[in-house]
């Protein structure tokens, strides 16, 4: 099947897309300066729209675009807009996306305090509306985001991340959030929660392929705006990684487990690792496991209706799944 570009895949949704921009850009008016200045930045930035593609289908698919569907999308990215802006502070990061972060520019106690205003700004949307059930989807998804992170933190430092975990924590920290799109989306189309959990369930599956995805440019050679290894050098234990020490012997595994706990800024270990990982079928077994994962988020796509909509959906699963960053 051969990969539309993002403007095709629009095309079922493509006056919803206009219609909730506007809505998200009337959700982050505000009437003191510094703030709207930093919103107008925000906005200036943002990225090609997928998270909102993801919630507008998904309505569409289940019986189409309602009120409550564009307060909906307003609030996923809202929250998520904010946690990105927190992570920034946390990471001590001075970029996102070849933008400045807003830290960076207005330094963390103002980064901070933006973040908290996307944030009750998307609660008090929901509230003034009675969005209440679309209100606990996104709030349980920044919750799982939250406690993904922080597992995988915890498991940083012990380094006994096994499979289960590793699932477990990028169900919660990647996945969680486009799960959420497509249940909001479905939830605020029609009130049956069979459809909302088949599409919520969709989403996870595409999130789980999304993250693998992105520990698969860890090795590879491709520009995609992260250096390679650097999953290594903060001692992220990913799925191809994981995949060679479940294979290796006690000796190997030992040797491995120094690498990524006393020498991850060594240029020549990490290559070192990164090579055997590549080597003993760790690449390929990612891949195999990302393309399952795949397979079934389109096995319940293909339980709805046939329409250009659920057909935009599945290439936008491709597109988000075949990008180069």
């Amino acid at each position: 099947m051969k990969t539309r570009s993002l403007e095709e895949i629009q095309k079922p949704v493509e006056a919803e897309l206009k219609q909730f921009d506007a809505h998200f850009r009337g959700a982050m008016k505000t009437r003191v300066m510094l703030l709207d200045t930093i919103m107008q930045y925000i906005l200036r930035r943002k990225g090609k729209q997928v998270r909102p593609l993801f919630v507008l289908l998904s309505a569409q698919v289940c019986g189409g675009v309602q009120p409550a569907t564009y307060r909906g999308a307003a609030l996923v990215e809202l929250l998520h807009t904010a946690t990105l802006v927190h992570d920034d502070v946390v990471d001590e990061a001075d970029e996102r996306r070849g933008f400045f972060s807003i830290n960076a520019l207005w330094k963390n106690k103002i980064a901070v305090l933006v973040g908290d205003f996307l944030l009750s700004r998307g609660l008090l949307m929901s509230l003034e509306h009675d969005d209440f059930a679309l209100l606990k989807i996104v709030s349980n998804a920044v919750r799982q985001m939250s406690e993904g992170e922080l597992l995988q933190i915890e498991k940083a430092r012990r380094l006994n991340v096994d499979e289960p975990v590793y699932f477990d924590i990028i169900r919660q920290k990647t996945a969680s959030l486009i799960a959420s799109c497509c249940e909001v989306g479905a939830a605020s189309a029609n009130p049956d929660r069979v459809l909302s959990e088949k599409m919520r369930l969709f989403g996870e599956k595409v999130g789980i392929a999304f993250q693998i995805k992105d520990d698969l440019f860890d090795y590879g050679t491709a520009d995609v705006g992260k250096p390679l290894g650097i999953d290594i050098k903060e001692k992220k234990m990913t799925l191809p990684l994981i995949h060679v020490l479940n294979k290796a012997s006690w000796a190997e595994r030992r040797q491995i487990i120094n690498v990524v706990k006393n020498h991850n800024t060594n240029a020549e270990k990490v290559r070192w690792l990164m090579d055997l990982v590549i080597g003993s079928g760790g690449i390929s077994y990612a891949e195999s496991t990302m393309k399952n994962y795949i397979q079934e988020a389109f096995d319940i796509l293909d339980s709805f209706p046939m329409s250009e909509s659920r057909e935009s959906l599945r290439h936008l699963v491709q597109y988000t799944i075949e990008r180069n960053r």
